[in-house]
C-alpha cells in the first residue's frame, strides 16, 4: 500500500497544511478506507471471490449495469493510478540524476524538461507491460522483496531524524518560484526540535512549485494524500491469483491499512518536528539529504512507485478481462476474451497499458492524484452502497464471516467518500457521477449482459423490500370510490388471436393492475409428472416483453376452463391488489387469427416459432360450449366481480388511432341485466362510462371521441 505519497509528498502536505490539518486529513482518509474496508472484507467473506477483484464483487452483488459502470469507471481509477505513480517515479528519479541532482552535485546530469520527463515515464511504463507479460505471478514472488526494501527504507529515514544534526540543504533549481540563476536559496533542517514542530503546528498554503504554480488549499492537499492511501483494493484486485481470497483479502487489508496509518502519521510527525516550512514546501525530495543512508530514499521511491503503478496495470488488465468475460460491452470488448496467453490477458495488458501511456502526457504527480483520488472514492462509494443495499434489504444469501460489518459501518463509509469527492474537486466529482450514471443507462438498453447475465440484481432485492412493506400498509377496508381504478384480469386462451385486445385493456387499466389469466385445461393436478406452469411461465413473460404491455400473468391447471376460472378470479393479486374487473372474450364462432405471423400486423414475430409453434390457435374441438360460456359469466357475477365481455376486437387497430382521424366509440349506459331499468345512473351504466373515460385520458386516444354511447 505505499506508494509516492511515502517519500515524495510528505512534506508538501506537512508543509502547506501544518501538522494539526495533517493529523485530521489522515484521520478521515483512513477511516474512509476502514469503513470501505469492512465492506470488501464483507463481500469476499460472503461467497467464492474470482478474477476481476472489486469489479467481481460489485457486480456480482449490484448488478452488470451498475456493476459495469462503476467497474469501467475503477478501471480508469487504476489506469490513472498507475500513471500517477511512474510519474512519481520519474520525479524521485530526476531529483537524484537530473541536472544538479543529488548524485550530480553541480553536473547537468539527464536532461530534465516536458518530453525528457515523458520519454523516462514511457521508458518505466515499458518495464511494468514487459513485467505483466510475464505474468502477475513473478510480480506476486517478488512483492515480499519490495515490500522488504520499503521497509529498510522507511526505518532509515525514521532513523535518520534521531540521527543527523541540523543543516542547510539548497533548494533545487526546478522551484522557479524562489529560485533563479543568480540567486540560490537554502532552507534549514534544524532536527527534533520543538520550536520547529511548533511552526509547523498550522496551516501555512503556498505556491505549487511542481504545477505551475498553482495555490494549495485543504482540497487540493486532501486530494494529494488521499491518492497514496487507495492501496486497500490491491489485494482484491489481484483475486484471481489468490489461493484463498475469503481469507487473504481482510485479514491483509486490514494489517496493510494499519501498518501504512502507523507509517505515515509518525514520518509526519518526524518530518514537522525537524523541517522548517521553507523547506517542506520549497523541497519535496528533502529526505535525501538529511538521510545517512541517501541510497535507501532512492531504492525506496523507485521501488514504492514502481511497484505500485505496476500493481494498478495489472489490477486494471484483470477488471478490462472481467468486463470482457462477462460481456457487458458485447462486441466492443470481446476482442479482449481470445487475446489470453497461458491465462494471462495480454489484449488487456496491452489495452491498460496504452491507457497508461496517454495519462502521462498530463506529466504534473499533484494533478493526476486528484483525478485518481476521485474515480477511487467513487469506486469505494459503490462498495458500500452494494453492501449496505443487501444489508438494509436483509438479502437472506448475505451472511458474511467478517463480524465487524454493519450497515452503520457501509452507511458512514458512503457518506465519507460522497463528501470528500466534492471536497477534493467538485468538477471532477461531477463528471465522474455523471458518467457513472450515463454508462448505467446506456449499459440498460444496450448492454447484451443486462438481459442475460444471471447474477442476481441489488435493483430487485430493494424492489422487493420496498414492495412487500407498501404492500402491507394497502388496506382494501379503506378502498373509496373517489380512488377507486380498474384491476383487471383478461382471460387469455391463446394470446396469438388476440393480441389486439391485450393491448386496448392494457390502455383501459389506467394505473391499475393488470393480470393476463390462462388456464392449462389437463388431468388432475396430481395426475401430472410436473407442473407446466413453471415452463410456460417464462414463455408468458417473453410475450409480455414482445407486446410491451404492463402486466402480471398468472397461469393455473384445471379440469375445465370454468374450475380455472373460479382458480384466477378468487386468487390472482396480492393483498389488496387484487382483480375487481374480469374480461372475457365473447363466445363466436369467427375464424382466429394470427397476428404473429399476419404480414403487416403490428405484432408480427418469430420469436415463438423457434421451439415448435407455442400458443397455438384454437380449433373447433377447443371451443367452450354456450352452457360453460353462461356459467363462466354467472361466477364472475358470483364473485362479485365486475365483467366486461370483448368482441370484434380483432377487427381493431390501434394504428388507426395513430392517422389523426376523428374516430368514435358508442358507449350506451344500459343495464343490460335489467334492460326495464330507465335509470341512466345504476352501477353499470356509470361503469361503462368510467372505462370509457378512462380510455379516453389515455394519451394515444386523445383524437378518438366517445359519443353518448360503450364497449
Amino acid at each position: 500500500m505505499f506508494s509516492a505519497l511515502l517519500f515524495l509528498r510528505v512534506g508538501y502536505i506537512v508543509g502547506n497544511a501544518g501538522i494539526i490539518v495533517t493529523f485530521l486529513q489522515f484521520s478521515i482518509a483512513y477511516l474512509i478506507l476502514f469503513f470501505t474496508v469492512t465492506s470488501i472484507c464483507a463481500i469476499s467473506t460472503n461467497g467464492a471471490v474470482e478474477g476481476g477483484g472489486a469489479y467481481f464483487m460489485i457486480s456480482r452483488t449490484l448488478g452488470p449495469e451498475f456493476g459495469g459502470s462503476i467497474g469501467t469507471l475503477f478501471f480508469l481509477a487504476n489506469v490513472v493510478s498507475s500513471a500517477l505513480y511512474i510519474v512519481g517515479c520519474t520525479e524521485g528519479f530526476l531529483q537524484n540524476f537530473g541536472p544538479k541532482g543529488y548524485y550530480i552535485g553541480g553536473g547537468e546530469g539527464l536532461p530534465n524538461s516536458r518530453w525528457w520527463r515523458f520519454t523516462y515515464s514511457s521508458i518505466l511504463n515499458l518495464l511494468n507491460l514487459i513485467v505483466s507479460l510475464i505474468g502477475a505471478g513473478m510480480f506476486a514472488k517478488i512483492s515480499v522483496i519490495i515490500f522488504i526494501m520499503v521497509c529498510c527504507s522507511l526505518s532509515s529515514v525514521i532513523a535518520s531524524f534521531f540521527l543527523q544534526g541540523p543543516m542547510e540543504i539548497q533548494i533545487p533549481e526546478e522551484n522557479q518560484i524562489i529560485q533563479n540563476a543568480t540567486y540560490h536559496v537554502n532552507a534549514s533542517y534544524t532536527g527534533l526540535s520543538w520550536s520547529t514542530l511548533s511552526g509547523n503546528f498550522y496551516q501555512g498554503y503556498t505556491e505549487d512549485y511542481t504545477s505551475n504554480k498553482r495555490m494549495t488549499d485543504f482540497a487540493t492537499v486532501f486530494g494529494v494524500l488521499f491518492s497514496g492511501v487507495t492501496g486497500i483494493m490491491a489485494g482484491a484486485n489481484m483475486s484471481g491469483e489468490l489461493k484463498d481470497p475469503g481469507k487473504s483479502i481482510p485479514w491483509g487489508t486490514m494489517s496493510a491499512v494499519l501498518f501504512t496509518l502507523i507509517s505515515y502519521m509518525t514520518v509526519a510527525f518526524l518530518t514537522a518536528a525537524a523541517c522548517s516550512r521553507t523547506l517542506l514546501t520549497n523541497d519535496f525530495m528533502y529526505m535525501m539529504p538529511i538521510n545517512i543512508f541517501p541510497a535507501f530514499i532512492s531504492i525506496g521511491v523507485f521501488t514504492a512507485t514502481f511497484s505500485a503503478s505496476l500493481s494498478n496495470l495489472i489490477g486494471s488488465s484483470r477488471i478490462l478481462e472481467a468486463l470482457a468475460k462477462d460481456n457487458i460491452y458485447g462486441r466492443i470488448l470481446r476482442w479482449i476474451t481470445y487475446g489470453v496467453y497461458n491465462g494471462n490477458p495480454v489484449a488487456a495488458v496491452l489495452t491498460s497499458w496504452c491507457l497508461v501511456q496517454l495519462m502521462l502526457f498530463v506529466d504534473s504527480l499533484n494533478v493526476i492524484a486528484q483525478i485518481n483520488s476521485v474515480l477511487f472514492l467513487l469506486s469505494y462509494f459503490a462498495t458500500n452502497l452494494a453492501c449496505l443495499g443487501l444489508d438494509l434489504t436483509s438479502a437472506p444469501n448475505f451472511r458474511p464471516s467478517f463480524k465487524y460489518f454493519s450497515w452503520s459501518t457501509a452507511l458512514t463509509g458512503l457518506l465519507g467518500t460522497v463528501i470528500m469527492m466534492f471536497v477534493i474537486n467538485p468538477l471532477y466529482a461531477i463528471s465522474s457521477i455523471v458518467l457513472c450514471f450515463l454508462l448505467i443507462v446506456l449499459l440498460h438498453l444496450f448492454s447484451p449482459s443486462a438481459q442475460t447475465a444471471g447474477w442476481g440484481s441489488l435493483t430487485q432485492a430493494l424492489i422487493f423490500h420496498q414492495v412487500r412493506k407498501y404492500l402491507l400498509l394497502l388496506d382494501s377496508r379503506k378502498d373509496h370510490v373517489k380512488f377507486w381504478r380498474p384491476q383487471v384480469l383478461l382471460m387469455v386462451s391463446n394470446p396469438r388471436g388476440c393480441t389486439p385486445l391485450v393491448h386496448f385493456v392494457n390502455d383501459m387499466k389506467k394505473s391499475g393492475l393488470y393480470v393476463l389469466g390462462h388456464v392449462i385445461i389437463g388431468r388432475e393436478f396430481s395426475q401430472l409428472a410436473s407442473d407446466p406452469t413453471v415452463q410456460l411461465n417464462t414463455t408468458w413473460l417473453s410475450l409480455i416483453d414482445h407486446l410491451k404491455v404492463k402486466a402480471f400473468v398468472e397461469l393455473t391447471v384445471a379440469r375445465s376452463l370454468r374450475e380455472g376460472l373460479n382458480h384466477l378470479g378468487h386468487l390472482a393479486g396480492l393483498g389488496a391488489m387484487k382483480p375487481n374487473t374480469i374480461v372475457l372474450g365473447f363466445r363466436d364462432d369467427h375464424e382466429p387469427i394470427d397476428f404473429f405471423q399476419t404480414i403487416g400486423s403490428d405484432y408480427m414475430t418469430d420469436k415463438f416459432e423457434r421451439e415448435g409453434k407455442q400458443f397455438e390457435l384454437r380449433t373447433d374441438e377447443h371451443q367452450v360450449d354456450s352452457h360453460e360460456y353462461v356459467c363462466l359469466m354467472a361466477d364472475v357475477l358470483r364473485m362479485q366481480k365486475n365483467m366486461v365481455i370483448a368482441r370484434h376486437f380483432q377487427h381493431f387497430s390501434k394504428a388507426q388511432i395513430r392517422t389523426g382521424s376523428f374516430l368514435y366509440i358508442d358507449v350506451w349506459p344500459v343495464n343490460f341485466f335489467k334492460p326495464s331499468s330507465n335509470d341512466p345512473f345504476d352501477t353499470t351504466s356509470l361503469f361503462m362510462l368510467q372505462l370509457s373515460c378512462i380510455i379516453n385520458m389515455v394519451s394515444g386516444w386523445k383524437h378518438p371521441k366517445s359519443e353518448g354511447s360503450a364497449m
